[in-house]
Order: structure tokens, then sequence, then C-alpha cells
């Protein structure tokens, strides 16, 4: 699987497909530990493998379907003598695969998560409408309401990215929208990891708001984001979580490109043409014209709207 949230929930409707395609199939899903907390309560799966090197030695597999580009992926299905091994040809990989999917033009052109289905054309598994789903517990969504115990509209904000900034909105656009929702009287939470905790904690401060930044596991995350009525995020994890779980998401783009990444079936994006977008950068060289012609009260509206 994929090594970044968003990458790899966008990949979980294969496995969905290859269920509902194989009923009595045992499916092992081989990522990093980390990730796999995102469907360790997912019925479609029958295991959940760590990766590493020793990880696939001594077992069998009928099919490996390598949803990363990466080389090492594709050796390590190779030296483990899986017997079909389907893959994109990247990467100067395509020698350890035995079923090659080429992509080219087609994965700008359309979203990754119909990409990733295209690895199951080899297995004659039609390519449904499934959409990426995640799966929460009772326990888990009312331990998540426990945290933010409120009769009030619940707003979700997740002001970074993992990719770096040239994805995220200004952070001062963010604390205005905080204030303003506050004024409404709605209850604001922040999300954030270890890596954008002290933009979050900028952005936060002196607000009564809940700041969950580096303070949450994945799952606990999850569940933070399923109890909100809306979330505000740029291109990001949490934007496809939110996504995922059906919990309505206003997503801004600017330096990505929604069309491939945007929130899949579920969401309303916010991104303004300009002459140098997408431009996948991870820092903007320039003025970082594309977020910030994204207005405050833009985004204000579309919250107000769903």
């Amino acid at each position: 699987m994929p090594n970044w949230i968003g990458d790899f929930i966008m990949a979980i409707p294969v496995l969905h497909d290859l269920r509902n395609a194989l009923p009595q199939a045992e499916i092992t899903v081989f990522a990093k530990e980390h990730l796999l907390s995102l469907v360790s309560r997912d019925p479609n799966i029958s295991r959940l493998l760590p990766f590493s090197e020793e990880a696939l030695k001594g077992k069998e597999y009928d099919t490996g379907i390598l949803l990363t580009n990466s080389f090492s992926s594709a050796l390590g299905m190779f030296k483990a003598k899986v017997r079909q091994r389907i893959g994109f040809t990247d990467f100067l990989r395509w020698p350890l695969l035995t079923e090659r999917i080429s992509i080219g033009k087609l994965k700008s052109e359309q979203h990754h998560v119909i990409t990733y289905k295209m690895l199951l054309k080899p297995l004659d598994i039609e390519a449904s409408d499934t959409e990426p789903k995640l799966f929460l517990t009772h326990e888990e969504i009312d331990q998540a309401r426990l945290k933010v115990s409120s009769n009030k509209k619940v707003i979700g904000i997740n002001p970074g990215a993992a990719y770096g900034s040239a994805k995220c909105w200004p952070a001062d656009r963010f604390r205005e929208v905080a204030q303003y929702l506050l004024e409404k009287g709605h209850e604001v939470i922040f999300f954030g990891d270890l890596k954008t905790k002290n933009l979050v904690d900028t952005i936060c401060k002196d607000l009564p708001v809940q700041n969950f930044a580096a303070k949450t596991s994945l799952r606990e995350l999850m569940a933070l984001i399923y109890i909100c009525d809306v979330v505000l995020t740029n291109d990001s994890g949490p934007m496809h979580i939110a996504s995922a779980l059906k919990v309505p998401t206003v997503a801004l783009f600017g330096s990505t490109d929604p069309v491939q990444t945007g929130p899949y079936m579920h969401g309303i994006v916010i991104s303004h043409k300009v002459e140098c977008a997408p431009c996948f950068r991870r820092t903007c060289p320039i003025d970082f014209r594309c977020m910030k012609k994204i207005s405050t009260k833009e985004v204000l509206d579309k919250i107000s709207s769903v």
C-alpha cells in the first residue's frame, strides 16, 4: 500500500473491489506499520502485515498488487516469489513484474482512485463505483464525542499538509476563519501532526478552541473528524479521511491538482486558476498566488453552505 495517508486512503477501493469479486480470498495488506491502523477495523481485509524486508519471507502468495510506484516494493515481491506481480511500470521496475500497467497521461487526467483501480485489469475485475471508505467502532466515536462535548456546530480545521507549505493556505487566514466561527457560536477544533504542531499552535494562540495537534493517534484523529459537522482543510491526509468518512469537507487547493487528488465524490473544492499551478512543488518559489487568491469570505461562504 502507498506510504502517505492520502494515497493509502485513495487505494482502499481496490481492496474492496477485490473482496467483492473474490469473497473467499485471503486479502493481506502490506504497508508501513503506522498506516495499518487506517484499516484495522475494515471487515474486507483478512490480515495486516507491517512493512519490512523480512515480512514476506516464508509466505506464499498467489498475487501481489503493487499500489506503490517504488522499485523496492517490486523487488520485495520478486524476492518473495509472489507468483503474479501486478504494478505500474515506473522507476525501471518492469522486469520485476509479471503484469505491467502503463498509465502515461492518464495519471494527470484522472483521479488517483481510478488510477489505482487500473491495477485490477489483469485479474479481470471490472472497476466498480466503490469509494474510499473507513471504518470506526461505536466506542471510538463515543470517545471522540466525550472530548468535544458540545451542542454547538463543530467545525474541524486542518491547516497543515505533510508534503510542504506550498499546499497550505496562509495561517493568518485560518485564524480569521476560526475567529469568525467562534463569534457565530460554533465549536472549533484543530488537527495536526508533530510536524505541523508549531503552525497549529500559532494559529490557535489565545483562541478558545480545542487544539488536538500531535495529541491523537491516527484512529483518534479519524474519530474526531467523524464527529465534525464540517472540516476545512488543505489537500492532505485528513482531507481524505474526512471525505472517506463522508464528513462535509471544504478543501483548499493551490499547488496540487484536485482532478487527481481532490476529495473523492464528497467535498467542496476551492481552487483558482493561475498560470503556474498546479506546480506540485513543496514550497512556492514566487508569490504564492494560487493560495492567496482564496479569500476568507469565500471559505466562510462554503462552510456555511454545507
